[in-house]
This record gives structure tokens, C-alpha cells and sequence, in this order.
């Protein structure tokens, strides 16, 4: 008879403030031994979690089991910005090569339907996730930031990409939304809500366990081969095998590897009312500037200011470390970041401090496939968009494991495959390389107020837009 290992318990609570929220976690049974199932997913993310659930919802006569290393929402789940907004993960024109631009432009209006599908889901399953839909506002406090909006959004409208409602504003109007001192205009669009990631993916697993489905944690896959996944002290012999590792896809054998770039984020201490008096920033508007390494931010439901950024080094030696003191820099100029756009935090006590990886493909551009003949599904290479993409991806992997077509099963990323990354240390050389180009590109423009022309070099291995 085979026992349960004695697993320790993961220092969860200290990986992000949204974790750190939830309180003691009591980790889910690991698999021990032989189970079978119609359904086994691998990973406890956003997009497992999904997948599972409307796997549940949808076919309520199947077993499904989900497997997860750590405890649900360890990784990007429960470290990101908690934005669900609209946008694709990817460049339309990839998308549209294959499947023409109709179909590319069906899938940013599929991107814009997610959040309030989500919404409504939320509000199904009585998840207490802080959803509130207020939109998104980028400002440009320079003026070639200024004029990188204004280019994109003509593009957008030109193209047919822009999202309905998708306004331009002059400072004024920023100003009215939020006081920020350094601001030329901003672009408002209305598809996306703040909401608490950990909570939500949380919510979502307890909503798939009371419809049947078996999750185990602390259980590190080992192998993913058609109708078998391998952990280290047991399998899930399945019809189906959904894959949902994202940026941790390199770590499992047979996996695709996608880029793990890291996002850095803080959060301050809940500010008085008067000083979000002085702000003016409702509950539910997300704010980002158009920086090439931009921040993102929330107001939270208990009224801090989380935030974030990009620029954080890549490691070659072990990029799924955990952080710390290597990555004070990139926290400090968070911490600037959030005095500079708003002095009103000035005096303000930053408590938690974290990061998170995301898993970017070699065109930015996230996939969805699903093997028929061996029934085994994948998704991932969301390049930040975790939310919404996840969502997506998630109903398209139950949507082809249960042969419904719809949708999530024919959106433009099913089926997309991209070419692989350099090998290390080419990729190490290139990813730091990169952020040494858009940093010196955005202390040129913040100090002269000319487009920093270097940028055009790197356009090649650049997110869209």
C-alpha cells in the first residue's frame, strides 16, 4: 500500500498581497496512486480552472481531475495586476494570416464579451472577487508617449481593432477620472474591470468542487503522455489530457517552452478618504501610462494602490526563482513610478512587494490546440493578458475536449502555433538586451521629449501595440 508523502506546506501567503489576503491555506490531499478519469488537467491556474469548471457546467456526468504543484493560484493567478480587460494576447495580423482578418476581428470583440462573461460567472458562483467594471485609463505623460496613443488609436479605428466606446481625452478630462500632475491626454476604454485575482481563482476551484471536480495539490507532474499523467507517486489514466502550465510549461517534460519574463508589482498600505479625495480615482478603473516599460494599477477594494511594471532582469540560471533583494531596483522604481503620477502617496507605507512570471511566445501570440487523434489539449503564452486570456482558453479546451464547437473552440489562437525561442543564453543576451534598450529609451523621452527612434530595432520581438 502506497503512503501519503509528507508534503510542506508552500510559503504561500508571502508570495503577494493577494495571497497574503486570503489567510492560512489548508493545502488539497495530494494524488497518491492510480485514479482514473474522463478529464485530467494539469495546473491549478486561471486557465485549469476555467477549463474545469466549464468542463463541469457543461458535462456534469464527468470525472474530472485537476492537478496542481504547489496549491491553487501559487503562480500567476494569484500574483497578477488583477485587471480582466479586453485585448488580445497577440498580434491580429498573426491571427489574421491564417484564419483572415474577419475572423482576427471576431476575436478582440470575444476579448471585449470575456469581461462581462466573467462578471456574470462571478455572480453566478457567489465568488467574492472585488469584480468592478470600470474601465481602463491610459495616460501619456510625455509628449511621444502622446503621440504613440493617438497613432494607435487612429490604427484601431482604421482597422476595425478598437474597442467600442474608446475614447481619446485631453488632460483636463484625464484629470477628471484622476488627478495625476504629469499628463498630455489619456485613452479611456470601457471593456475592463479590477478584480482579485487570488479570490477569484480560489472561488473558482471551490465552484468546481462542488460540482464534482477532484483537485489535488502538492502534486508535481512528472510526465503528460496521451490518455496518462505521471506525478511522483501516482497517474491519471484519462479520455482527455488538458495542459494549462503556462509559463511553467518549460519545467514539464514534453513541454513547449515559452519566455518567462517576470512582472514586478507593490502595493501601499489603505489610504484615508482624503487622500483618494485628492485622487478622484473611482473603484473599478484600471490605470496604465504608454511608457515602452509602462506601469499598470488598481485601486483595491480595501483602497490601496497596487501597481506595476515591467523591466524586472531575466535570470538564466534559474528564471522561476523566487524574489528578493536582487529585485529591490525594479521595487524602487515601482515605488517611484507611484510618487511620480501620484504625489498624493507621498507619505504612504508600501507593505508588500512581489513579482510573477508570464509565459511570452516567440510572436507574442497566445495558442490554444487540441490533438484529436491523442485527445490531448494545451494553452498558454497569454504575454500578460492572464485574465481574460485564460478565460478564453479555458472554455476553448473544454469547448474541443467535449467536441463543442463554438466560439472558444474556432477563435483565431486555436490552432496557432509559434516558432521556437533562441536557445540560452541567446534568449538571456536578447531579454536583458531588451530592457536595457526600452529603459534608455524611456529616460531619453522622459527628459527630452523626443521619440526615442532605438526602439524601431526591436520591433521584431516586441509585444503588439
Amino acid at each position: 500500500m502506497t503512503s501519503t508523502p509528507a508534503v510542506e506546506a508552500p510559503d504561500v501567503r508571502s508570495r503577494s498581497l493577494w495571497l497574503d489576503q486570503l489567510g492560512e491555506l489548508t493545502p488539497r490531499a495530494p494524488l497518491v496512486g492510480e485514479q482514473h478519469a474522463d478529464v485530467v488537467v494539469v495546473g491549478g491556474g486561471f486557465t485549469g480552472m476555467w477549463a474545469a469548471l466549464h468542463l463541469a457546467r457543461a458535462r456534469p456526468e464527468a470525472r474530472v481531475v485537476v492537478l496542481e504543484r504547489h496549491v491553487v493560484g501559487y503562480g500567476a493567478a494569484g500574483r497578477n495586476g488583477g485587471w480582466a480587460g479586453a485585448g488580445m494576447a497577440g498580434h491580429a495580423k498573426v491571427y489574421a494570416r491564417r484564419h483572415g482578418w474577419e475572423a482576427a476581428l471576431a476575436g478582440a470583440r470575444l476579448t471585449e464579451r470575456a469581461v462581462d462573461e466573467i462578471g456574470a460567472l462571478i455572480d453566478e458562483e457567489a465568488i467574492a472577487a472585488d469584480f468592478v467594471k470600470g474601465g481602463t485609463l491610459a495616460v501619456a505623460a510625455t509628449a511621444p508617449q502622446w503621440q504613440r496613443m493617438r497613432e494607435a488609436h487612429r490604427a484601431a479605428n482604421e482597422t476595425g481593432l478598437a474597442e467600442p466606446g474608446a475614447v481619446l481625452l485631453d488632460a483636463d478630462e484625464v484629470r477628471a477620472l484622476v488627478q495625476t500632475p504629469r499628463v498630455l491626454g489619456g485613452l479611456y476604454t470601457p471593456h475592463c474591470a479590477r478584480l482579485h485575482p487570488a479570490r477569484l481563482v480560489r472561488g473558482l476551484a471551490d465552484a468546481c468542487e462542488r460540482r464534482g471536480v477532484v483537485i489535488h495539490e502538492q502534486s508535481s507532474v512528472e510526465s503528460i503522455e496521451p490518455g496518462v499523467v505521471r506525478t511522483t507517486v501516482g497517474s491519471v489514466r484519462a479520455t482527455s489530457v488538458l495542459r494549462a502550465t503556462e509559463a511553467w510549461t518549460s519545467q514539464v517534460a514534453g513541454g513547449t517552452p515559452y519566455l518567462p519574463l517576470t512582472s514586478m508589482m507593490i502595493a501601499t498600505e489603505p489610504l484615508d478618504a482624503s487622500v483618494w479625495d485628492e485622487l478622484g480615482w473611482p473603484h473599478g478603473l484600471t490605470v496604465r501610462d504608454r511608457r515602452h516599460l509602462f506601469f499598470y494599477a488598481q485601486r483595491t477594494a480595501d483602497d490601496r494602490i497596487a501597481i506595476g511594471g515591467r523591466g524586472a532582469p531575466y535570470r538564466l540560471r534559474n528564471p522561476f526563482a523566487e524574489f528578493g533583494d536582487r529585485d529591490l531596483p525594479v521595487w524602487e522604481r515601482l515605488e517611484q513610478t507611484l510618487h511620480e503620477h501620484f504625489p498624493q502617496t507621498a507619505d504612504a507605507v508600501v507593505t508588500h512587494r512581489w513579482g510573477g512570471l508570464l509565459a511570452v511566445p516567440r510572436d507574442w501570440s497566445m495558442a490554444v490546440t487540441w490533438d484529436r487523434d491523442h485527445r490531448v489539449g494545451a494553452a498558454g503564452g497569454y504575454s500578460g493578458h492572464g485574465v481574460v486570456a485564460a478565460y478564453l482558453a479555458g472554455r476553448g479546451l473544454a469547448d474541443l475536449a467535449t467536441q463543442t464547437r463554438s466560439h472558444y473552440s474556432t477563435a483565431p489562437w486555436v490552432g496557432h502555433r509559434s516558432r521556437r525561442w533562441e536557445p540560452e543564453p541567446l534568449r538571456y543576451l536578447a531579454a536583458n538586451a531588451i530592457v536595457r534598450v526600452l529603459t534608455g529609451a524611456d529616460q531619453h523621452e522622459d527628459t527630452t521629449q523626443r521619440t526615442a527612434r532605438r526602439v524601431k530595432v526591436l520591433a521584431p520581438v516586441l509585444p503588439p501595440g
